[in-house]
């Protein structure tokens, strides 16, 4: 049996599509990779921070777009949906007729989960750092109270910061925020620790 050729997809097939369907998918050089669904805690998290995102820029020169907002890399290619992206000043996209791709992102929020955690901390953002107005790359987590920050230095160099505890607080320079982690995770349910007890442990042993 002959194999069958693997089928090319073009940017234009894809966002035809993309226009067409409820269903979401990423694009990169020919292929289209289906977007996994989202948990209850990841849920949760993205209404939280819609929220916080909302009230803090009312009235102000920039704006949160949530995951279905794509993003356009123009130095890579890909075509993908970050859980929100953040514009100041105009917000550009590659149709200015359609206005659903943007192309000048300030800011990029992934909240991670198992299935999505390795490819938005490495591959994605190797995609992501070639955004030339890109200042901060964050990342959230939705099995603990922690936020990663990346942002973009003079050199071109990326510095991480973390913030860790529900207590804490999360700046956001290019928007002039401090998100509390109090409010990201309010009625997010963490999954308890698992305490693995050796045998030693137990106050029964002899």
């Amino acid at each position: 049996m002959t194999a069958q050729p693997k089928l090319y997809i073009t940017e234009e097939m894809y966002l035809q599509r993309e226009r067409t369907h409820l269903e979401k998918y990423e694009y990169y050089n020919g292929d289209v990779y289906a977007m996994a669904g989202a948990s209850e805690q990841h849920n949760i998290i993205a209404m939280n921070l819609a929220a916080l995102l909302h009230a803090h820029l009312r009235g102000r020169s920039c704006r949160a777009y949530p995951s279905d907002m794509r993003v356009k890399v123009l130095k890579t290619g890909l075509h993908t949906y970050p859980d929100f992206t953040i514009t100041c000043g105009q917000s550009l996209f590659s149709d200015p007729e359609k206005r659903d791709t943007l192309i000048n992102p300030v800011v990029i929020i992934e909240i991670l989960s198992p299935s999505t955690e390795r490819y938005d901390r490495g591959l994605k953002f190797q995609h992501y750092r070639t955004i030339d107005t890109l200042q901060e790359y964050i990342l959230i987590a939705q099995d603990r109270h922690h936020v990663e920050r990346f942002t973009r230095q003079e050199n071109n160099e990326w510095l991480l910061s973390e913030t860790i505890g529900i207590e804490s607080v999360a700046p956001v320079a290019s928007i002039q925020a401090f998100l509390r982690l109090h409010d990201i995770y309010e009625q997010v349910v963490l999954a308890p620790d698992i305490v693995i007890m050796r045998p030693h442990d137990r106050d029964d042993q002899i």
